[in-house]
Order: structure tokens, then C-alpha cells, then sequence
């Protein structure tokens, strides 16, 4: 890659992106040149997200960078003048979505020639999809990755005004960047990120590569981002993180997580929630905190990827089954109403039919009331995709199915529960599937639908359960009278 491709050219390295050299992280405030303020005035741009919250939470970035510089959403390819893909690298069928994807967009550049097209998120942070994207997709205009977003608007300036392709990927550990703009997609709840990065290392896992070093933002930033949230209107928010309960252990005063939701819980936002979660770290004192506010709300996802200890071994989880069924019995213990799904990946190298066992025994002891489900994918650059396969396409197939099949008994038990019961519901919006129908989420994260009018939308209202399905819950609104 010896080709000058101008002013910024930059690609990745996921040996460099492995290491953890800088003790400390640079805060950072955005602002935009004023002399590009105005750069997107009568223009149009698109956003297609792929992946996690943490993806969507840069998209709403993207779409707040965008506005401030004067562009305007649209959902119509064909009349953009800028379109991203904001990319997951988790697995290989995402990649593969994206690389389909950039082939239908193709008919558009030759319609509209001055279309600059652009990837972004985790797939560029790899150092083969760079190549390829460099090789195979030459009008692709805009590359850039995740640690490096506040630049998009130099990057717009760069490939608009001077007709230069831009190819910048961090592999660096990454700053906090405070002040984003932000245009949410909802007006009633919203993600905020407390940290960003991982440090943990599973040998399936891309995210420490893609996403940099663990570095938190300062807990007054936090609570001031969610007070103005409370100011606005706002019910909800998540707090974001690849590993929320190691939250501040990076910062000069060291801060807990436990200690975050609690100032939090104190700006009287009606409902907090808080993703991912890591067994390791997950300590007393957060469930302490979870268990006397009422503004955090009762539901846990607790990835456990395999309920087996030689496989957890290998994957470099860093807990044990016996030791994530404890740390299930002391949150249950202090949360008996407690809500608890997880991640589960079946088809991992050399995992036998006794270890698949495992995983479907601890999905019935830790009573889970939903859980997202993998087949083992090996992501290039991580220890696993290094790993003899011993596991045939046909037995992940079925082991895929039969833990699924079981997990669904999960999500039905789960919902059964509140089968009966009036239940606070969160109104998102019209149900994707009956548009005479809202749809919402209870405390407990569980979908309702029910009937109710227009204006319910963002508001938290009570509905009576009628009936539980595998995937939701039908009620209707009550009225105490």
C-alpha cells in the first residue's frame, strides 16, 4: 500500500490497537470550524447502522455533526450526497452485509458522480477490511473508524471541497471527546456513554482491537449530560459501556460504577439502564445501589458466553460457572422481581458435546428470561481464530438450535410472570407489526403491545397484561377507576 491517497491516509493496525502503553486519556471538547458551518446547506445524508448501541450511539453523533453543519437527513439513497455505513466487525456476517451493501450503492455514484461515499465504525479499525475496501471498492470515498469521529467534519470539507479520498483509522488508544452534538432518535430516552473501549481480551472478541483501550469520562459529565437530558423531557437513558462496572478505575480518582449509578439515580431521570456488563466485575456494592433505587431499573444482562470451564477458559472469561451462578444468587438474593438475560455462543473450538451440556444445564439454573445466541465466528487478529475448529457446521447448527429451544422457554417464562398484572410501560411508538397497535417496554424490559392514543407516546402509563407470548406481551391501558 504504497499508493499516496493525500492529505489523510492513515490505516490500521490491530498489533498497535493490542497495546495498553498510555496511563492516562486526553479530554477533548469538539467544536466545528466556523468556516464550514454552512458546508451541507441544501444537502442531503444518510446513516445505515449496523451492530450494538454502543454503533448507535456514534450514529446519533454522526447525525448531530451532520446537522451542524447544515445537511439534512434522508432515507432515499438516491437523492443523498453523502452516505455512511457505521459498521459492526463482531461477526463475519455483518462484514459481509456491509461489503453487499457498498455493491448496491455502486448505482448511485454513476448517477450522482459527486456522492461521496463513506465506512465507518468497527470494521475499518481491521486491518483487512481496509485492504479490501482499498482494493476492491475504490469509490468509496470516506474511511474512518471509531476513535476518531469528532473529524468528520474535516473529513467532509477534505473529500467535498478538494475531491481527496480519505482514509484515517486510529489504531492509537483514543480520547474522550466531550461536547458532541447529538440528534437522538427518540425524544424520551437516549444512550449515554460512560466509557468507552475494552481491556478484558475474550480470544473470540475483535471489540479491545476496534474499540481501544479502557478510558472512562469523568462522572461530572456524565451526571450533567443526564440532568439536561431530565430538563428536556426525557424518561430514559442507558448508560453505555463494553464493560460498564469497570467504569473509572482509569481515572486519576478512581470512581466505581456502583458509585455512577448512584449520582445517576440522583438527577430523578424516571428510569436508568445500564449495558454491557462483565461477570468479573460486577461486585456487591452495584447491586446494592440497583437494589434501594427505584430509578434503576430491574433487569440485568449479564453475558456468560458458555456454561462450561473449559471452554470459559479458553475464551479468557476470567470467571467460572460455579462463580457466575453465585454472583446470580447474591443478585437475586438483593433483587427477587430481578430480570436476567444473556449472551450465549455455541460451536466454540473444542467444545464437546459435554460442554455444550454445560451451557444448556446453566441456562436452566440461572432461570434467564432471554438471551442473544452466536454461532462461533473467528474474527481475524483475535487468539481464537488461530484455534483448531473441531466442531462441525451441522453439530453448531444443532447445538444452535437446541439451546435456542430452550432459551425461548426463558423468554416465555419470563413474560408469563407478569401475565394479569398492571405493568409501567415506556411508549416508544407504533408496534412494527400493527400500526393500530403502541408498543413499549415495562421496567422488567419486556415488549407490551396495546391500544392507546398518539399522544401516550413518550410517556410511562400503566397496562393491564391479557396475555404473554414468546416475544411480547399484549395489554391493555388501565384506568383505576
Amino acid at each position: 500500500m504504497k499508493k499516496d491517497y493525500g492529505k489523510y491516509f492513515r490505516r490500521p493496525s490491530q498489533q498497535a490497537a493490542r497495546k495498553r502503553v498510555n496511563p492516562s486519556t486526553e479530554t477533548i471538547d469538539f467544536d466545528v470550524n466556523p468556516n464550514i458551518e454552512n458546508l451541507g446547506n441544501g444537502k442531503y445524508y444518510m446513516i445505515q447502522t449496523y451492530g450494538c448501541q454502543g454503533n448507535e450511539a456514534d450514529s446519533e453523533t454522526m447525525h448531530g455533526i451532520f446537522r451542524a453543519l447544515g445537511f439534512t437527513s434522508t432515507d432515499d439513497a438516491q437523492s443523498a450526497d453523502v452516505i455512511i455505513l457505521n459498521t459492526c466487525a463482531i461477526r463475519e456476517n455483518a462484514e459481509n452485509r456491509v461489503f453487499g451493501e457498498l455493491g448496491r450503492l455502486k448505482q448511485y455514484k454513476k448517477t450522482n458522480p459527486n456522492l461521496l461515499l463513506g465506512v465507518a465504525g468497527c470494521m475499518p479499525q481491521e486491518e483487512h477490511v481496509v485492504d479490501t475496501l482499498l482494493e476492491k471498492y475504490p469509490y468509496v470515498d470516506l474511511i474512518f473508524g471509531t476513535h476518531n469521529i469528532h473529524q468528520l467534519p474535516a473529513y467532509i470539507e477534505t473529500a467535498m471541497l478538494a475531491k481527496e479520498r480519505v482514509i484515517e483509522v486510529y489504531s492509537e488508544e483514543g480520547a474522550i471527546i466531550e461536547n458532541l452534538p447529538k440528534a437522538r432518535v427518540y425524544s424520551h430516552k437516549a444512550f449515554v456513554n460512560i466509557m468507552y473501549g475494552c481491556d478484558e481480551f475474550c480470544t473470540y472478541c475483535v471489540v479491545p482491537y476496534t474499540r481501544g483501550k479502557e478510558r472512562s469520562r469523568a462522572k461530572v459529565h456524565i451526571v450533567e449530560e443526564v440532568r439536561q437530558l431530565v430538563k428536556e423531557g426525557y424518561k430514559e437513558v442507558t448508560l453505555l459501556g463494553q464493560n460498564v462496572n469497570a467504569y473509572g478505575q482509569d481515572l486519576p480518582d478512581v470512581e466505581t460504577f456502583a458509585a455512577l449509578l448512584d449520582a445517576v439515580a440522583d438527577t430523578n431521570i424516571a428510569r436508568i439502564r445500564f449495558t454491557t456488563s462483565h461477570p468479573r466485575d460486577f461486585d456487591q456494592a452495584t447491586i446494592d445501589v440497583i437494589a434501594k433505587r427505584d430509578n434503576i431499573m430491574p433487569h440485568i444482562h449479564l453475558p456468560v458466553q458458555s456454561g462450561n470451564n473449559d471452554v470459559l477458559k479458553k475464551m479468557n472469561r476470567k470467571y467460572t460457572r460455579e462463580s457466575y451462578l453465585s454472583l446470580i444468587e447474591m443478585m437475586r438474593k438483593s433483587m427477587p422481581d430481578l430480570s436476567l438475560t444473556t449472551d450465549l455462543i455455541v460451536g466454540f473450538p473444542k467444545e464437546t458435546d459435554t460442554a455444550f451440556e454445560d451451557t444448556l444445564t446453566l441456562v436452566e439454573a440461572a432461570q434467564f428470561e432471554g438471551a442473544f445466541t452466536f454461532i462461533f465466528s473467528a474474527r481475524e487478529g483475535t487468539p481464537a481464530a488461530r484455534y483448531e475448529d473441531t466442531v462441525s457446521h451441522e453439530a453448531k447448527r444443532d447445538r444452535l438450535k437446541r439451546l435456542n429451544k430452550v432459551v425461548n422457554t426463558g423468554y416465555l417464562r419470563g413474560h408469563k410472570r407478569f401475565e394479569g398484572q398492571v405493568v409501567k410501560v415506556l411508549v416508544d411508538g407504533e408496534s412494527k407489526n400493527d400500526s393500530s397497535m403502541l408498543s413499549g417496554y415495562t421496567e422488567h424490559h419486556k415488549l407490551v403491545n396495546f391500544k392507546g392514543a398518539h399522544d401516550l407516546i413518550g410517556k410511562i402509563v400503566p397496562v393491564f397484561i391479557e396475555e404473554a407470548k414468546t416475544w411480547s406481551m399484549r395489554g391493555v391501558l388501565y384506568e383505576n377507576t
